[in-house]
């Protein structure tokens, strides 16, 4: 049985990776602080170490009570952190979980190795802001490189936005609980923006094809097979829902009727955001069907309190900007 040490391994993108894990055998054991409810703490397959990830005094009681073969690093949000556990876990094999905002170059699609990524200045490297979050994986999948040139069998997967059950962050949420509410709902610009997704199912699985089959100092793109737009997404969720919704496109004038601009809707991106997954599918995986992707979605969705909330735009503003189409 090979041991995987999952640091993180409670939120979203690591539980959904914990169980596929466990699915494929392996000696689960997960190393957090301890800041959020342990879905695992009932299954006696999952062995926990409670440390922080950035002390590295910590980081080593991990190694050594775990002794794990293969390493997936769920939570390094620092370069400094990638370069402290590839030292650590030398003698493991490493996937570091890296984001397509690593790629700096608005190329159709991104490819591994062609497509220039963010540069990291040493501000950038510890800055901890969403601006720079992009400049920091990249960064990260530098270690990665570098760490491989050692002779650790590092690798780096970036995946896109990845949705699906248990999504902390609620940004398909929103899109859910729209179709949810309301028989007419706005889609922003022509409906045809592509924000590349992965359905977190499948991200895990990456990453464990990649722990098994990826080689040294190689990253790997992960992202559903199929690409949807976001008009798309709405009507595959509504498939999903059983429902009737009617969806009204509003380009920046007419969002403005209501003080409302593309920008302010979640997953709206004005240039497509694709990568290529062609390295990953080469190691043998695949992605869910998008639909089948949906379905359980949504159905987590409806059991779950998450509505997206955080990232609606004012009802009140959009019934304005309806009100404005209806008199075209």
């Amino acid at each position: 049985m090979t041991g995987a040490l999952v640091i993180g391994g409670t939120r979203f993108i690591g539980r959904h990776l914990v169980n596929d894990l466990l699915d494929h055998e392996y000696d689960v054991t997960v190393f957090n602080r301890g800041n959020h409810g342990n879905p695992f703490a009932d299954d006696d397959r999952v062995d926990r170490i409670e440390g922080d990830r950035t002390n590295d005094s910590a980081l080593e009681l991990a190694r050594e009570r775990a002794a794990p073969d293969v390493v997936f690093d769920m939570v390094a949000y620092e370069p400094r952190e990638v370069r402290a556990a590839t030292r650590i876990f030398a003698d493991s094999a490493y996937v570091y979980v890296s984001s397509g905002a690593a790629y700096a170059d608005e190329a159709i699609p991104k490819r591994e190795g062609e497509t220039a990524l963010e540069p990291c200045t040493d501000e950038q490297a510890t800055d901890g802001s969403g601006e720079t979050y992009g400049n920091r994986k990249a960064e990260g999948d530098r270690a990665v490189f570098a760490a491989a040139e050692r002779g650790v069998r590092a690798m780096s997967v970036r995946p896109c936005i990845v949705y699906g059950p248990h999504d902390y962050t609620e940004r398909f949420d929103f899109w859910i609980d729209r179709v949810r509410e309301y028989d007419r709902m706005i889609v922003p610009g022509d409906g045809t923006t592509l924000w590349h997704r992965a359905y977190v199912g499948d991200v895990a699985s990456a990453l464990r094809v990649v722990a098994e089959a990826g080689e040294a100092g190689e990253v790997y793109n992960v992202g559903d097979r199929r690409l949807v737009t976001l008009t798309e997404s709405v009507e595959l969720i509504a498939d999903a829902m059983g429902e009737e919704v009617e969806v009204v496109h509003a380009g920046s004038r007419e969002l403005a009727a209501g003080g409302l601009s593309p920008t302010d809707y979640v997953l709206y991106r004005e240039y497509p955001h694709v990568l290529s997954t062609a390295k990953l599918a080469a190691l043998g995986w695949d992605s869910t069907p998008v639909a089948e992707a949906i379905d359980r979605s949504v159905a987590d969705h409806v059991d779950s309190d998450r509505d997206g909330s955080e990232h609606a735009p004012d009802r009140a503003a959009e019934e304005r900007v309806l009100g404005v189409l209806d008199t075209l």
